[in-house]
Parts: C-alpha cells; structure tokens; sequence
C-alpha cells in the first residue's frame, strides 16, 4: 500500500509547486557539493602551505635518495634494505623516471598528497558532518610532520592517509552492505598501506581484522575479502621479493628487525616526546625534550582521545569514533613500546585516525550550550589552536632550515667530487654515502652498518673500472682499502680518492 500511495505521489499532475519528493535530492546533492568544496578548500590549503613552507629544492634525504634512486633517471639504484617496500618508488616513479629536478618532484608529491587528504576525508562521508570532516583535515594538515612528510619521497604520510580512508571506508561498510564503493576503497586503501610499509599495514588494521572475525552480527564475508585482499594485494610484492633476493620471508622479516634494532619489548615514549622538536632521526635518542610549548599538544593527545570516546558513547555514535580511536593505538603501538629509536614520522599514521575523533569533540565543546560552557570554549579553544599552531610553524621552520643546509652540504660535496675527476659511471663510499652517491649519480657501497652490500675485495676491484672515492669524516679514520688513496678536502669531509682506472680497465 505504501509503495502505490507513492507512485501515485510521484505521478500526479504538476500544479502550483515542486514537489517534495523532487525537491529532496536536489538538497542532498547541494549538501554534498557544498561538503565536497569544503574538504576542497582544506586540501587545497594543505598543497599551499606545503608549497610555501617546505621549500621545494631542499633536496633529498638519506631515505628518499634510496627510493627515488630505484627509479631514477640519473642515478644507480642505491642498496634496497630489508625493511623497505617498494610502494615509494612506484609513487615518484612518473616524476623521477625522467627528470631529476627535486623542485617539481616535491610539487608533485604536494599536489599529489593533497589530492590523497581530500579523498581520505571523503571516504568518510556519512559518518560525520562536513564541518567535523572539515575540521579534522586541519588538525592533520597543520602538524609539522605532517606539512614536511607530505611533500617527500616517504611511505609514512601515505600510510597514514590510506589508514585514515580505509577505517572510514570501512564503518561506511559495515553501516550499509550495499555500498559497494565503500568495499572497493576498503581493499584499495588497504593495498596502498601494505605496498607502501607492509608492517604498518597490519598494525593499522588489526582492530578491524579483529572486529570481523570476534563479533559475530559483523561477520561479513565480503567485507573481510576486501580487507585482507587489500592486504595481500599491497603485500604481493613485498613478500615475492623476499624470496627472490632476501632469502625468504623468514629471513627477509629477521633481517628487518635486525636493522630496525631488534623488535621487542622496549619503551619508546620518551624518545618520540624527545623527536617532537624537529628531529627527523633519532637514534640513538639522547638529549633533553624539547621546549614544553612545542609538546603540550603531544601530552593533550591521550586526554582529548578519553573526551572524544566518551562524547562519542553519550552521543550514541560509538562505532564511529571508537574503531579509530582503537587503530590509532594499534598504529602507535609498535613505535612507542616495540622499537629502540625513533622518528615523528612513525606516527603520523595514529595522528591521521585521532584527527577525525578529536575534531569531533572540538565541535561539540564549540557548538556547547550554556552561559558558562560556551564562552569557555569560544574565547579558549581558538586561544590554544592558535598557540598549537604557532609552535607548529616553529619547529617546521627551523626543522626545514637544517634540513636545507645539510642537503646542500651533500651538493656540494658531490660537486667536489665532479671536480676531482669522480664522475659517472663511478662509486662512493663512506660517509653519508648514499645521499651524496645520488647526488653525484654514482652507485654506493658500504662493507658495515644496515646498508653493507659488499667487501673490501669488492670495492678494490670496481676501483681498478671506474672512478671510486670513499668519504671519512675528519676524525675518522679511513678504511683499510683507502689508506693508499689520494687524500682532498672537500666540504668539511676528507676525500679519498683512488688512482685513476686503467683504460683497459
């Protein structure tokens, strides 16, 4: 009876007005643009600031020179340790394949990730409104780690935002079972994680793995396929290349932990709190925290995760913030309680499944009533995003300054090495060898450390075929198979350069 009283609706004679049921989606398709060019304007935003506060020619680092090497146009692949994925590679493959410049890489690669916050913050549209999504792409995008990783050739900020649109996809899902884009974006987020840290993966959708396979009334076949299909997808070729060139997955995975310092019970939190300052490595993490203006927003995390969850349980919305609020931790897990050193970008993960929970309570706290609540929130939470803000820029700046300054310090060391006759084909070896190998477009070798892949033997034998120089730091000492070489001082470094290969060489 229902059905035909509707029918009957939707086929009357047009008299004075619309009619309502024509008038409906017309509104929800005008909601949905205005909630579209909202989460527009915040991606776009974070483009910008990338562009303007993260120079563009502040050259590559240490990881970046090995992943954009794989691909490079000017340059050998440098040594591909056990730990790394090959998803990097594949993302500035388009770029780095045919252009060396690092101006339009990093434009690439900003333009690129800001792309990937507005469609993550899409995905979970249905679940919150616009103003909260809105809002939580601001909190992601004004992190100092998340403005310096966005642009560089690293896995952790694409990580961090196929995390953040595979749980949104993923409540979507699991709220409708016949939203089939919802399933697709579940595995292909889930692929973009595994390719890009295949570990990572796991940890940032464990909660979900577990929730599918413990509660029964969410058992969902389908939904649980494209998860770990995802998985699997992403993870392909991680685990065939460990068998082609790592000895196994077994071996791959031992090998890993042992670069990473051995994975194991081991409390990291004071060496993140200590990283927080702008250090983009630190190992071993030693020194004094930074100021405790640049880390209030650091300690307030696990206090406004509380708020947000019990915001959430009052408001009858659990699923919504309680399943992010769970991947978070299980994405911040390993790198606060398993790892003996420790990088900010190691969480930007956690930090991108908190940002939509927290906006969610910073909403509500402004949206509060009450001639008390009210004014409180106001006048005081735009103080303190305000001074969050700042101290962001603050740590950005200066941590982009060094950055730059060491880079071009690689530069010029490898222009030195031009000058001194050690030009491509050719190999570097030594200190901070990888970075300056790229720079110079020579291959790298080392004999010790997590990057050794080859031996003393070896290097002579390339030294008599082409041009070979090993870099010592000026209180090292040089290695034994350099002791003989021409000594130059370039750039602060000592330079040892070997005799000139023979021309049947």
């Amino acid at each position: 009876m229902r059905e035909g009283l509707q029918a009957t609706a939707g086929t009357s004679a047009p008299s004075t007005g619309p009619r309502r049921p024509e008038a409906l989606p017309a509104v929800r398709l005008a909601a949905r643009s205005r909630g579209a060019w909202a989460l527009a304007v915040v991606a776009g935003a974070f483009t910008l600031a990338q562009l303007l506060l993260v120079r563009p020619g502040m050259g590559l680092g240490w990881d970046e020179s090995v992943y954009v090497s794989q691909v490079s146009s000017h340059a050998p692949p440098a040594f591909f340790s056990a730990p790394r994925a090959r998803g990097v590679p594949l993302l500035v493959a388009p770029v780095a394949a045919w252009t060396s410049s690092t101006v339009l890489l990093r434009i690439y690669l900003a333009a690129l990730s800001g792309l990937a916050l507005f469609l993550a913050l899409r995905a979970w549209r249905g679940l919150f409104p616009t103003r909260v999504l809105a809002t939580a792409g601001a909190l992601l995008a004004s992190l100092w780690v998340t403005l310096f990783y966005g642009p560089q050739a690293m896995p952790n900020y694409w990580v961090a935002v196929g995390a953040l649109a595979g749980t949104g996809c993923f409540l979507r899902a699991l709220a409708n079972r016949s939203d089939r884009a919802a399933l697709w974006g579940v595995g292909l987020s889930a692929a973009l994680t595994a390719c890009m840290r295949p570990m990572d993966a796991v940890w940032t959708t464990l909660p979900l793995l577990v929730l599918l396979l413990a509660v029964r009334r969410w058992r969902r076949p389908a939904l649980l396929g494209a998860l770990v299909g995802g998985l699997v997808a992403g993870a392909a070729q991680w685990v065939i290349e460990a068998y082609v060139s790592y000895g196994g997955l077994a071996h791959r995975l031992s090998e890993a932990s042992r670069i990473q310092g051995g994975l194991g019970w081991n409390i990291a939190v004071g060496d993140q709190l200590r990283a927080l300052g702008g250090r983009k490595l630190c190992r071993p993490c030693t020194g004094a925290a930074p100021p405790v203006l640049e880390t209030l927003w650091w300690y307030a995390l696990p206090l406004a995760a509380v708020l947000a969850a019990v915001v959430a349980i009052r408001a009858r919305r659990r699923l919504a913030t309680l399943v992010p609020l769970a991947c978070a931790v299980s994405a911040a897990f390993p790198y606060l309680f398993m790892i003996g050193y420790a990088a900010p970008r190691f969480l930007l993960p956690a930090y991108a499944l908190l940002a939509v929970p927290l906006a969610d309570l910073l909403v509500h706290l402004l949206r509060a009533r009450g001639r008390i609540r009210r004014p409180l929130t106001v006048t005081l939470l735009p103080l303190l995003l305000a001074g969050h803000l700042a101290a962001q820029l603050v740590v950005l700046e200066d941590t982009v300054g060094r950055t730059t300054a060491a880079h071009r310090e690689w530069a010029s060391v490898a222009a030195g090495l031009h000058r001194l006759g050690v030009r491509p084909p050719c190999l570097v070896t030594g200190a901070n060898d990888v970075p300056i190998a790229v720079y110079a477009g020579c291959s790298s070798a080392a004999t010790v450390g997590h990057n050794a892949n080859t031996t003393s033997a070896g290097i002579r034998r390339t030294a008599g075929r082409v041009p070979t120089a090993t870099l010592v730091a000026p209180d090292a000492v040089p290695p034994g198979y350099a002791s003989s070489w021409t000594e130059h001082r370039v750039a602060g470094l000592r330079v040892y350069v070997a005799p000139a290969p023979s021309a049947g060489g």
